[in-house]
């Protein structure tokens, strides 16, 4: 007799019941996922490039400003070898894990080295709040520095920062002066430029309120350009390309 168990975690552990009586153990790994779609990256230094985007539910974060809240609860359980198959069905070889917070789900970093070891270039869109040691060092994570206007400053694992490989990058998004000056610090101090790919300072879109987040007003880009060029700081001004190409509340782009 085989047992197959279908099983899917978020970072607490989960301990599953014994199975007594013999015969053959099938554990297969699934995750919870909310949407997958092949569309241009709109952010980071992959900005404009084709890629396909796996997208995983649930999120322990509530920033004022997430445009994924459809994604906190909305999601079905998928086996790994099925998301392996479907992602390796299509021909683009740069891939986005992202959320929700991908991390969350342990699971993942079996999809990941999968992936990996398949000759995909894979990203991974986390929000800082979970610890990235696991993640395989052959990914790139684009590590979001959580601002104070984020409401979830307080959640950060600083210690991810000393885990940056070269390739990896940082993002802050930016609500206001305060968040510019927050993250201009963060990253003199902590002797960001040099140390990864790049940083990455993103201005907040006008975000509406939503039943699970506050909402915040948007930063007009060629303020937060004026602030980096009076500091000369050699960081990068991110505009989210697929909110100039498409409505910025469409999903699946």
């Amino acid at each position: 007799m085989e047992v197959r168990v279908l099983f899917w975690a978020f970072w607490l552990d989960h301990p599953l019941p014994s199975l007594k009586g013999g015969g053959n153990f099938s554990f297969l790994m699934t995750l919870r996922i909310n949407e997958i779609f092949f569309s241009i990256q709109g952010e980071s230094t992959w900005t404009g490039l084709p890629c396909l985007f796996v997208r995983l539910a649930g999120c322990p974060l509530r920033c004022i400003y997430c445009d994924t809240g459809y994604a906190f609860r909305e999601g079905s359980p998928r086996t790994i070898d099925s998301l392996v198959d479907e992602v390796l069905a299509n021909p683009c070889l740069l891939v986005e894990i992202t959320g929700g917070e991908p991390l969350a789900q342990r699971n993942v970093h079996g999809l990941i080295t999968r992936l990996l070891d398949a000759g995909r270039t894979v990203l991974i869109e986390t929000s800082g709040a979970i610890d990235t040691e696991p993640v395989d060092p052959r990914a790139h994570v684009i590590l979001d520095i959580k601002t104070p206007d984020s409401g979830e400053s307080e959640r950060m694992v600083w210690k991810n920062l000393d885990q940056l490989r070269p390739h990896d990058e940082v993002k802050f998004v930016i609500a206001s002066r305060g968040d510019y000056e927050f993250a201009r610090a963060v990253t003199q101090e902590r002797n960001l430029i040099g140390r990864c790919r790049a940083v990455l300072f993103s201005p907040v879109h006008e975000q509406k309120q939503g039943l699970e987040i506050l909402g915040a007003a948007g930063l007009a880009p060629r303020q937060l350009a004026e602030w980096i060029l009076e500091d000369r700081l050699a960081v990068r001004l991110q505009i989210q390309l697929h909110k100039v190409i498409w409505d910025p509340q469409t999903r699946g782009v």
